[in-house]
């Protein structure tokens, strides 16, 4: 195989990438998120991009709608909160626990099945709850439960062996596959394993924003009853209050976030965005992907400011008259970010 022919095995460098948010305390810039993002319009065309979006990123969480589709496409009857909960990467509230355990003995299964690693519900208020009751951990209580229950629904339906569910050559792997292509353009440029154990895939940020936007406009029936079921249950795609949630409930976007920095959001007539934080970090990720999405008209900016002001970072020092902590500086739109918009109201 020559050099070129090699599949990706890095993602962009921090040379490719561009300042995408500034950390600002008290007048002083004190750090700067780099990266890359893109805004692809209904018609999958590139309207805005930052860095390079070109570069290949491991898609982490943020592949878990084309996922969940890819198992209705297989023929798992996932609806309301059991399709949000396929997508989703919970907090393990009581409630997410619930229809994922629901969801395993629709299946005649139960969590031993389940092949992802076992934790502490993420969720304070459930963690003491199920610490008092000695239940210290579950695999039901990681974060990609939902997922992993989707997954062995598959096998089960399919007569396919839920031992060999997360192998990259199993049946359930390949739906996945045939899904990416199908969604997003073109097969994955590398096969990895994602912290749950799960293939994780990495492709370019425009195949992936191509993906999603292709899911959140409803371009097959999965991915319309999808899309609706999150925007019916936004609190199940990561937990009440959380940043998805609230971008979901009060803006009606296709949220999603993935590990190390990776974020994706998509409107119902087929604008998306995807983003990456170099450094892994997912402080700013929401407010990149609303400060795009915004600007390109693709939601209603008024509606979006007091959104992206609630979700991004709080930068505090000391306490306020009140006693409340008090804030002294703010995050905003690094020089990338800035010229990529600047640059589309100037074209």
């Amino acid at each position: 195989m020559s050099a070129s022919a090699a599949p990706a095995t890095a993602t962009m460098t921090a040379a490719q990438a561009a300042e995408l948010a500034v950390i600002e305390r008290s007048g002083f810039i004190e750090s700067r998120h780099i990266g890359s993002a893109v805004v692809l319009d209904p018609d999958g065309a590139v309207y805005a991009s930052v860095g390079t979006p070109e570069a290949p990123v491991l898609t982490r969480s943020c592949l878990k709608p084309v996922q969940a589709v890819a198992m209705m496409d297989a023929g798992v009857p996932l609806a309301g909160e059991a399709a949000v909960l396929a997508t989703a990467s919970h907090r393990s509230e009581a409630e997410h626990v619930r229809v994922v355990e629901a969801m395993l003995a629709d299946a005649g299964l139960d969590e031993t099945a389940l092949q992802c690693p076992a934790v502490a519900p993420a969720d304070p208020d459930f963690r003491y709850l199920t610490r008092a009751e000695g239940r210290q951990s579950s695999r039901v209580f990681f974060n990609c439960s939902g997922k992993h229950a989707a997954f062995l629904a598959a096998c089960v339906r399919n007569g396919w062996d839920p031992a060999a569910y997360l192998a990259p050559d199993s049946p359930v792997q390949q739906a996945v596959a045939e899904a990416v292509e199908q969604y997003c353009g073109a097969p994955s440029d590398f096969l990895g394993t994602d912290g749950c154990g799960a293939p994780v895939h990495a492709m370019p940020l425009t195949r992936l924003a191509r993906g999603i936007g292709q899911i959140a406009a409803g371009a097959s029936e999965p991915a319309r009853l999808l899309t609706e079921a999150v925007l019916e249950h936004p609190w199940a795609i990561d937990g009440h209050g959380r940043p998805n949630a609230v971008a979901i409930e009060r803006l009606g976007v296709l949220a999603k976030f993935g590990a190390e920095g990776v974020m994706v959001m998509g409107t119902r007539d087929g604008w998306a965005v995807a983003v990456k934080c170099l450094d892994g970090s997912n402080r700013i990720t929401s407010m990149v992907a609303l400060e795009l999405l915004a600007h390109a008209g693709a939601i209603d900016a008024e509606a979006a400011l007091p959104v992206i002001s609630d979700l991004a970072p709080q930068i505090t020092g000391g306490i306020d008259e009140y006693g409340a902590p008090a804030v002294v500086g703010q995050v905003r739109a690094g020089s990338g970010l800035y010229d990529a918009m600047h640059g589309r109201e100037q074209s």
